[in-house]
């Protein structure tokens, strides 16, 4: 009997497959003959499940999204319960490359980035969606916070929020050119933090 084949997880395995040598080699060095190859396939089955390089590097992209996704989550939950506060520097924090997993990440999501461009075809603007979602919990958690007291009545929570999707990128950038270290950059993070939401154990006119 024929062995039966899970389509989305080859799919996975191929996109999987072109971030490991997008991650050594760049974008541009993925090619199909390359990413047949780590994945152990021929370059006839990655066409056949995606036609086109720039189908699988879309379809890579979301991937990659979905391991951001992962991560996030993963700091949300070693977080706790501690807030809108905990829940921001959870969500921030995980822009900065402070390991090598995450460097990889960032390193490949910028070059995504960068293609897109310059590239047409690549379509980013599904991912751009997701970040806008991002955004939107940040600016939730900072109105929590408002009605919680924790943060100033008259704060704008979502210019605030857009500024601190903006520090974490430009942070992260910074991280990867070797401007700063990952420490330099979360020391950054959580000064801005202190201005907008005080740690709880701080004296109330501090």
């Amino acid at each position: 009997m024929p062995k039966l084949v899970d389509h989305e997880e080859r799919r996975r395995q191929i996109a999987a497959a072109l971030l490991r040598v997008a991650a050594t080699r760049g974008l541009h060095g993925a090619g199909l003959r390359e990413v047949a190859t780590e994945a152990g396939l021929s370059v006839r089955l990655i066409q056949y499940y995606f036609g086109t390089k720039e189908q699988l590097l879309l379809y890579a992209a979301r991937h990659l999204a979905i391991q951001l996704s992962d991560r996030v989550l993963a700091r949300l939950r070693a977080a706790g319960d501690g807030g809108p506060r905990a829940i921001i520097e959870a969500i921030l924090s995980e822009a900065l490359p402070d390991d090598d997993d995450s460097r990889t990440f960032h390193v490949i999501w910028t070059s995504y980035l960068a293609l897109s461009l310059t590239d047409t075809a690549l379509d980013m603007g599904p991912l751009a969606r997701d970040a806008d979602v991002v955004e939107k919990v940040i600016a939730a958690q900072l109105r929590a916070a408002q009605a919680a007291g924790q943060a100033p009545p008259g704060l704008d929570v979502t210019l605030e929020a857009t500024s601190l999707m903006a520090l974490s990128a430009g942070l992260s950038n910074s991280v990867l050119a070797g401007g700063l270290d990952a420490a330099q950059a979360g020391a950054v993070l959580r000064y801005q933090l202190d201005r907008l939401l005080p740690p709880s154990d701080w004296p109330a006119d501090g």
